[in-house]
């Protein structure tokens, strides 16, 4: 079986005159990336390996998650790919993932990140909010493979507070 936990990054900052993947996070996106991770720690699942876009507010969001779920810095590669919104390269990311890893987690961005919980899980999402978590569930030991999966849990910053 493989499973990947998609984080869309927490709610980030218009306010500053800096390039795109510059932007930083807001305050409400730093309260609810600590909000949702601690919900996620309680679930006990833990990741092989995490992925984060190049961008500031998912590498940012994916920090306070690692910090939170006390997951060693070794466990983080920074990958360009996942700078996508339309999930094109995502999804090609994804199928060459290492098989050796079973659950990844992965920070990243909409509208991406919306179109991967719909075309590989199996409950439709409209939106994935900042710093909303899916986590869904292949049938398969093969990345190539993944096709339907099981939408296994999400946890949206609006349903915990």
């Amino acid at each position: 079986m493989k499973t990947i936990i998609l984080i869309r990054h927490a709610k980030s900052s218009w306010e500053f005159d800096v390039k795109d993947e510059e932007r930083p996070l807001k305050k409400r996106g730093f309260k609810d990336s600590h909000l949702v991770s601690s919900a996620f720690k309680k679930k006990n699942i833990n990741p092989d390996f995490i992925f984060s876009s190049t961008a500031n507010r998912a590498l940012s969001t994916c920090r306070i998650f690692m910090k939170n779920l006390e997951i060693n810095e070794r466990l983080l590669s920074v990958e360009n790919e996942l700078y996508d919104f339309g999930g094109e390269q995502v999804v090609r990311f994804l199928k060459k993932l290492d098989e050796d890893y079973k659950n990844v987690m992965i920070f990243g961005h909409n509208h991406a990140f919306t179109s991967i919980c719909n075309i590989f899980g199996n409950i439709f999402i409209d939106n994935l909010p900042t710093s909303g978590l899916v986590v869904i569930d292949f049938d398969t030991n093969s990345w190539a493979t993944i096709e339907k999966g099981n939408t296994r849990l999400t946890i949206f910053p609006r349903d915990l507070k």
